[in-house]
């Protein structure tokens, strides 16, 4: 793009709109949740049960993202399994194993589960410092895989750059910066003074470079004045607060997530580190809802991943979001994070890939007729429309962000139901065909072609 464009405009442009609704799909497409045994399957279906291996975090300062992802799939595979199982026949038994162990370790992991195990499906993974070693590994292995996040652009562009067997459902990583900076550039355009603490690895990176590019363009005049980088597992983030206080920011931003965020936000505020500026995060929404307090900071910018928040839609506006809250709350007396919905979306888009593959050939489907339907697989679920890229096999979805706010219906912070931010997933990623780039395809896009905006 060329010319001087005026800010507003161009985020009108984006489609950045507080408060819209979703979007709308024609034709028919698969539904998430619905879980009624088909019409009979086409020819002899075996009955031995469909195993699935489940990694994420069980323990450590992450389960609050990883406990939430597994209990989404346990009650899909619940429900489906009170309608006879896969194809009516094939029990789904789900095995679990603790990503917390380590890379190495869950490298391990994975081949056991094929070569002993026998998995017919890998699913979970939460921290994208995994997703590039276990990508090609489960190529190798050609086990079918979807990974609910673990949402690194390095997996597609650089570790797995054509993808057969691995497929990915939450929205691309460098979304998740661009999202939140387009949140800031609409809400506190004129911020000057950037003070950064990202998580010292991957996804804090990749944040970081997005928030950049974004704020380069949409706000020329920011400068960073300070950066924090703890370690993935900090418990003391005194150190980074105070550094990013003593910068005296306009703006303080940051990726840090799960139990390392809660202990961030609870550290701060005994610094009076939200009087002194104002703060936006990528993840701050999306650890399990009941992980966050009353005394969390009202009015931040809370990121959730831009996947999924469980109040957005509310209402009846979306019956399939309402649905699943209702029975994920009933089953485990919380509500669901992105995580829980991302997990519970994958495995109903695993079914209604065998459903239709059993239509087309009969019997059970093989890996790579299952994965034909996988491919250009448009689903609605409780987040609402998500794509499966047939060229890439990542999942995209419409971003969301919002502000946090304490209501007396629940004993935790939820989005402000009045200024949630939507934003068209195609609008903030590198579309197809677009060359690979550093550090990510998106980042060179951005770059190349959005104007640097005037006030």
């Amino acid at each position: 793009m060329a010319g001087e464009v005026n800010r507003r405009s161009f985020l009108n442009s984006l489609g950045v709109s507080v408060g819209a609704a979703l979007a709308t799909a024609g034709g028919t497409i698969p539904v998430v949740g619905v879980a009624h045994a088909q019409d009979k399957p086409k020819g002899n279906i075996p009955d031995k049960p469909f195993k699935i291996g489940h990694m994420t975090f069980f323990t450590g300062p992450a389960a609050v993202l990883g406990e939430p992802m597994f209990k989404g799939q346990q009650l899909a595979a619940e429900e489906i399994n009170a309608t006879g199982g896969l194809l009516g026949k094939r029990k789904i038994e789900l095995l679990k194993a603790d990503e917390n162990a380590g890379t190495d370790a869950n490298v391990k992991e994975l081949r056991r589960l094929k070569l002993s195990e026998n998995i017919d499906f890998f699913c979970g993974i939460t921290s994208s410092g995994n997703t590039p070693a276990l990508g090609p590994v489960a190529e190798e292995l050609k086990v079918l895989t979807m990974f609910v996040d673990g949402c690194t652009d390095f997996l597609f562009d650089k570790a797995v750059p054509n993808p057969h067997h691995v497929f990915r459902l939450t929205n691309i990583q460098s979304a998740d910066g661009c999202t939140t900076a387009l949140a800031i550039a609409q809400t506190w355009p004129k911020s000057k003074r950037i003070a950064h603490i990202h998580p010292d690895y991957s996804y804090g990176r990749n944040a970081f470079d997005h928030l950049k590019i974004v704020m380069k363009k949409l706000m020329p005049q920011a400068e960073v004045v300070s950066e924090g980088w703890p370690k993935l597992g900090t418990t003391d983030f005194s150190s980074h607060i105070t550094k990013a206080i003593a910068s005296k920011p306009d703006l303080i931003v940051s990726s840090v997530w799960g139990g390392d965020y809660v202990a961030l936000y609870k550290q701060a505020l005994r610094y009076g580190m939200f009087q002194k500026a104002k703060f936006a995060t990528t993840l701050a929404g999306g650890v399990a809802p009941h992980a966050l307090g009353k005394d969390h900071p009202e009015g931040i910018i809370a990121g959730v991943h831009s996947n999924y928040h469980f109040t957005y839609p509310s209402g009846d506006k979306w019956p399939l979001n309402k649905t699943f809250v209702e029975k994920y709350h009933q089953r485990f007396n919380e509500y669901p994070n992105f995580q829980a919905e991302g997990a519970y979306t994958a495995t109903y888009m695993l079914k209604a890939a065998i459903d239709k593959a059993n239509k087309l050939v009969g019997g059970w489907p093989d890996e790579d007729a299952i994965i034909a339907m996988l491919e250009g697989m448009m689903m609605a679920g409780p987040a609402g429309y998500v794509y499966i890229r047939p060229d890439n096999h990542q999942g995209y979805k419409d971003a969301i962000i919002g502000f946090s706010k304490n209501v007396p219906e629940y004993p935790f912070p939820i989005l402000d139901p009045d200024r949630i931010i939507t934003i068209p997933i195609r609008n903030i990623t590198a579309p197809p065909g677009w060359p690979k780039g550093e550090p990510t395809s998106t980042y060179t896009w951005i770059d190349k072609t959005w104007p640097v905006v005037k006030a």
